[in-house]
């Protein structure tokens, strides 16, 4: 998704979704759950660094020459972003040597390390092998990265970490309460995105209401475009449009009813109006031929072709196709059509928040140097250079001028400010990712969307399935505060 997601990075996927969850993260269907197997303490201290001397220059206490292990996910936004803040790292303590491992295969390679006690000191869990968050904080698996929050910033030592984050961060970082787990580093902008140079090519413009969406695509439809297409392999994306199209016309309570499992939430008539909208699209033969067949970047090509107008997806599209994105395609972010004019929330609403979870494993060695590789990674001149090489915000409250920003990234940035306060986060992929990736996507919404299952079965089995995470006592259930 991505990561995840988390999505995506999971999160927060995104990415090599599969990389996201997902958030944004994400990547083909990921066997979560994994983390059963682990033990369910965080275990003795006995096998952490012995702390340093703390320091204005060092406030986390890094122990100056004790090593450190980092683990990133290799997908949409590569590895050079993380690379760059370990080198500074390793400039500001080089006696400290230091592991850069990268890969797509988080959960097969870390699952054994988790087990054996022997996990590295910072992961970025992103991916379609992205580790269960929630699993990992009910076992007790992960540090809680409160300390790195209170810590003085990199830029400005009289404001604290958590000070300079985007909003929503902190929040989505925490699973039961105070602790946060996660630090979600890339900030993700979902929804419907497009060419404005299709789009004119047709004399169209974004369509604000659902009659002008179908409109659109009636008038590609008879030029041999299609009007949508999307991950068919991985179905987990429609949502990245399809929820705060939900949201927007039932409002943000409709979504927060679904993320906590609450009796009978999907079939709120806002559910049922969304999924007959996109079931339209289906039953008019607005959705590319093959769209069922295609992975994320199968699609992500085609409509970088010119072959559909829209695609549901999260900001990491614009660096993950970038070899097939034309020069002159004007990418952009739609929020999604308003359904009509009895819709909750306003046109601009849209989804917005945290992607690619980074996590420090409570028995790793040596945390407080993962923490302080965070700390570096959210200064201004680290947050601007991802920004530069990835094409996507960061949880970094800054880092946007001084430079020109991509077409994706200036769009997110427009579509951030229209929505103001009207930006929805719901939890579901990070929360219940099997429920959200394997039964919600592969087994109804892909299902719908390919015409083999109507609006009506698919809310029927989606409610039948949050019904049955809701009382499976092996899994941890998550509230909105």
């Amino acid at each position: 998704m991505g990561s995840t997601s988390a999505h995506d990075g999971a999160g927060v996927g995104r990415r090599d979704l599969i990389k996201r969850s997902a958030a944004l993260g994400l990547v083909g269907v990921p066997a979560m759950g994994f983390l059963s197997a682990c033990a369910s303490g965080s275990g003795s201290n006995g096998n952490k660094v012995k702390k340093g001397t703390k320091s204005k220059k060092n406030p986390l206490a890094v122990n100056e020459s004790a090593p450190l292990s980092v683990v990133i996910f290799d997908g949409g936004f590569g590895t050079k972003y993380a690379k760059d803040a370990t080198d500074q790292f390793h400039k500001n303590f080089p006696k400290a040597k230091v592991d850069f491992h990268t890969t797509q295969k988080i959960q097969s390679e870390l699952q054994p390390k988790f087990n054996g006690g022997t996990p590295p000191d910072l992961i970025d869990n992103s991916g379609a092998e992205q580790m269960d968050m929630g699993v990992l904080s009910s076992k007790k698996q992960l540090t809680d990265l409160t300390p790195l929050l209170d810590a003085p910033s990199y830029d400005d030592p009289s404001k604290k970490v958590r000070d300079t984050l985007r909003p929503g961060i902190v929040e989505m970082g925490q699973f039961d309460g105070a602790p946060v787990w996660v630090l979600y580093y890339a900030y993700t902008t979902y929804g419907v995105w497009y060419s404005k140079t299709n789009l004119g090519k047709l004399d169209l413009e974004y369509p604000k209401t659902w009659d002008e969406m179908l409109a659109a695509c009636a008038k590609a439809k008879k030029k041999g475009i299609a009007g949508w297409t999307y991950a068919g392999k991985y179905p987990y994306y429609i949502p990245f449009s399809l929820y705060p199209f939900i949201g927007k016309i039932g409002g943000r309570e409709v979504l927060d009813a679904i993320d906590n499992l609450e009796p009978n939430a999907w079939k709120h008539p806002a559910v049922k109006a969304a999924f007959d909208a996109y079931y339209e699209l289906y039953k008019k033969g607005y959705i590319l031929k093959g769209t069922p067949g295609l992975d994320h970047i199968g699609s992500q090509t085609e409509w970088a072709k010119g072959k559909a107008l829209f695609i549901p997806n999260g900001s990491w599209v614009e660096n993950e196709s970038a070899n097939v994105i034309p020069k002159d395609f004007q990418l952009s972010v739609g929020a999604p059509s308003s359904l009509d004019s009895g819709d909750k929330m306003p046109f601009g609403t849209i989804w917005a928040s945290g992607g690619e979870p980074y996590i420090v494993p409570a028995k790793g060695k040596n945390p407080e140097g993962a923490m302080e590789t965070l700390r570096i990674m959210l200064s201004e001149e680290y947050s601007k250079n991802t920004s530069k090489l990835v094409k996507t915000l960061t949880a970094f409250n800054g880092g946007t001028t001084g430079y020109q920003l991509t077409p994706g990234m200036e769009s997110a940035v427009a579509a951030l400010k229209l929505a103001g306060d009207n930006v929805l986060n719901p939890r579901l992929q990070d929360w219940y990712n099997k429920l959200e990736k394997e039964q919600i996507g592969v087994a109804c919404l892909g299902e719908m969307m390919a015409g083999r299952m109507t609006p009506a079965e698919a809310i029927k089995k989606i409610q039948a399935y949050a019904d049955a995470t809701a009382k499976d006592q092996s899994i941890t259930h998550y509230k909105h505060q």
